[in-house]
């Protein structure tokens, strides 16, 4: 068994995702696997460039990770379970206590700009903005059930997702806290939802991959590539299933584009030859043949480059 505690893979909708910033940067760090960010900045919500957490994972990222006991799949949806009526009103109470805090931070130091000199808002601006928040004010009370319904009441039926915030903050940005983690009700740790073997994941039908001789043929290369030191990224935009790189990709280039196939002797078009070549010469690049032998198990490669003749 491993010597360090396994990192947790989140399952959902038979996808990977790794939540932790700290898994992340040891996933990268001491077992060479890079991953793809996909969640938004929150302060640079308009640009898809620079990314952050989630981490999601290539299934054969997970395989390869499963398989050298590095890290365990967690089934996120049974991981929660029915709130009790006494945890629930402690979150909404914990919620609605964050934003009062943060409102009354916001409203203090909107005193202090008001009262600093040269920085008084003008007549006009103030009530601009006062007039926004009283348009904000009445369509939360609208959408609130008309404001009638006591709100003991209109709150006790409510999920943690559905829980009302104070029209107080129409006016101002408050930070509403997302993490599962906090819950008493999520619990990634109990035994019905964790997994450390990939057969278990495929009975459950929560982790399918691999299940084909192809899916196979490609998390035994990526192991094999990734046991020589490589790192591995998506190679789709060149022109193949992997980009091979000599270390961590912010640091260097990739010198391959390495194709799947099934078998080391395959049928391979003396037209796809040439389209490889001159493909990856084209960006300076070889391409990576990379055959699978499923009786003997092992792997082969063969490394095509556009030489150029006359």
């Amino acid at each position: 068994m491993a010597a360090h505690d396994p990192i947790p893979l989140i399952l959902a909708q038979n996808t990977a995702f790794v939540w932790d910033v700290d898994d992340i940067a040891t996933l990268r760090t001491k077992h060479g696997i890079c991953g793809v960010l996909s969640g938004t900045l929150p302060h640079l919500s308009q640009q898809n460039v620079f990314l952050g957490v989630p981490l999601i994972l290539m299934p054969e990222e997970v395989v390869y990770l499963v398989q050298k006991e590095i890290a365990v799949l967690i089934d996120d949806p049974a991981a929660y379970s029915t709130p009790s009526n006494f945890d629930l009103t402690s979150w909404i109470t914990a919620q609605e206590e964050s934003v009062e805090h943060q409102l009354s931070i916001a409203q203090m130091k909107e005193r202090k700009e008001r009262l600093a000199p040269g920085r008084a808002m003008s007549e006009e601006a103030s009530r601009k903005r006062r007039e926004r928040e009283e348009r904000n004010t009445r369509a939360i009370s609208e959408t609130t059930n008309g404001g009638t319904e006591p709100r003991s009441t209109f709150t006790s039926a409510l999920s943690p997702a559905q829980a009302p915030i104070s029209s107080a903050a129409a006016g101002y940005t408050v930070l509403i806290p997302t993490e599962s983690n906090k819950l008493p009700w999520y619990q990634p740790s109990n035994e019905r939802c964790v997994y450390t073997l990939l057969a278990d994941t495929k009975k459950k039908g929560i982790w399918t991959f691999p299940s084909t001789l192809h899916e196979c043929a490609r998390c035994s290369i990526f192991r094999d590539l990734r046991e020589k030191g490589y790192y591995i990224g998506g190679g789709i935009k060149f022109g193949g299933e992997y980009l091979v790189y000599p270390g961590d990709p912010l640091r260097y280039h990739s010198h391959f584009v390495a194709s799947v196939h099934e078998s080391p002797v395959s049928t391979l078009h003396p037209m796809e030859v040439v389209a490889h070549g001159r493909l990856g010469t084209a960006t300076k690049k070889a391409h990576l043949l990379c055959g699978w032998d499923d009786e003997t198990k092992e792997v082969s490669y063969l490394s095509i480059e556009w030489g150029g003749f006359g």
